[in-house]
């Protein structure tokens, strides 16, 4: 428990505090954020958040790590394949989000890497991280990673070994692709107003990092000398105290960046951040096993993208109209007059709702099992 409240402390605290520094090296830089053209015409408001300093992902990730390590030694509890492993997504996520917002302030225009150089990328990403993860086995044979589909656990009837080991491996790096990719880009559509993203993201890894917690104290660890009824109820995950000490200090690294990403925002985390939210949310729901559980745990990051993917639809099924005034829907509720404020914590309060649905869901299936 050491382990976990430092890490959620140290982090916190490198963000609170070490935000303002990194802004002034940024502001040097010349790292100010580009606002997209002409679609944001039609919505003045952003064009006054023109040059406020961007690729402050870079501040909470940086901040994670460090509050992460400090956390785990303190505790005595060292770094694990499982914490590596969603460093290595939040950092590799993150990088390709660096490169898009690199391109744009390069450029000084709303561009950045194109859509598919964007999903070649997350998925030169994700595609190492699912090997790695289904692969050192600890003392209990349990690896990071299963060759399943899951929703609270593992479902055995979804096992992607059963049509063979060849074809087997391909559809769960599919799968785990498919995963990375799916809730990076959504939380980088997510991102549009001020602590929109970060605030969201605080529940989000806040309910695993509950979930992880309460998987260590249900553990599997006992093997034999446990009941049958325990055994039913008890989890397979490898390292989950490791996992609940990672996504603490991710979410108190958010906590801190979000008093200086709040409205009116000082800096905004940019795709760096967007997407190296969305590479913790992936390798959490992964690695916890608990992925499609994850839909609804996180789902404020799919309200964003299912909006755009249903205008889209809506648009080429009637010939031009839309369904919606403008997408992602936040920006529709800004253009029916909403203000920026009141969809933020709104949102906030939905994430809120469906981070703690999926953990009474996640719990009421323990029950069911004990």
């Amino acid at each position: 428990m050491r382990s976990l409240l430092t890490a959620a402390a140290i982090s916190l605290a490198f963000t609170l505090f070490l935000t303002p520094v990194f802004l002034r090296l940024f502001r040097k830089w010349g790292w100010a954020q580009v606002i997209r053209t002409p679609e944001d015409i039609r919505n003045p408001n952003h064009q006054t958040k023109r040059g406020t300093p961007t690729m402050g992902g870079t501040i909470f990730i940086v901040g994670t790590i460090v509050g992460y390590l400090v956390g785990a030694y303190t505790g005595n509890n060292p770094p694990t394949i499982s914490g590596l492993l969603v460093i290595w997504m939040m950092v590799g996520l993150g990088v390709v989000g660096f490169i898009d917002d690199f391109m744009k302030v390069r450029q000084q225009r709303f561009g950045g890497l194109s859509g598919w150089r964007k999903v070649v990328g997350q998925v030169i990403v994700t595609v190492p991280f699912g090997i790695v993860a289904l692969n050192f086995p600890n003392d209990y044979g349990q690896t990071p990673a299963s060759p399943y589909i899951s929703v609270f656990r593992d479902v055995q009837a979804l096992s992607f070994m059963a049509v063979g080991l060849v074809v087997g491996w391909l559809l769960y790096l599919a799968w785990v692709s498919f995963i990375g990719v799916a809730f990076s880009n959504s939380t980088n559509v997510t991102d549009g107003l001020d602590g929109l993203a970060a605030g969201s993201g605080i529940f989000v890894t806040g309910a695993y990092s509950l979930i992880a917690f309460w998987q260590f104290n249900q553990a599997c660890w006992g093997g034999g000398e446990l009941s049958s009824g325990a055994q039913m109820a008890c989890y397979p995950t490898r390292d989950p105290f490791d996992l609940a000490i990672i996504s603490a200090s991710f979410v108190g690294a958010l906590v801190g960046f979000l008093w200086w990403n709040a409205p009116k925002a000082k800096v905004f985390m940019g795709d760096v951040g967007s997407m190296a939210i969305g590479g913790v949310i992936a390798a959490m729901a992964i690695l916890t096993r608990t992925e499609l559980l994850a839909v609804l745990v996180a789902g404020v990051f799919i309200i964003g993208p299912g909006s755009v993917i249903l205008q889209r639809l809506y648009f080429k099924i009637t010939r031009g109209k839309r369904l919606f005034l403008m997408s992602p829907f936040h920006h529709h509720l800004e253009m029916r007059g909403w203000s920026e404020v009141t969809i933020v914590v709104r949102m906030w309060i939905i994430a809120g709702l469906l981070a703690v649905s999926g953990i009474g869901f996640f719990y009421v299936e323990w029950l069911s099992r004990t």
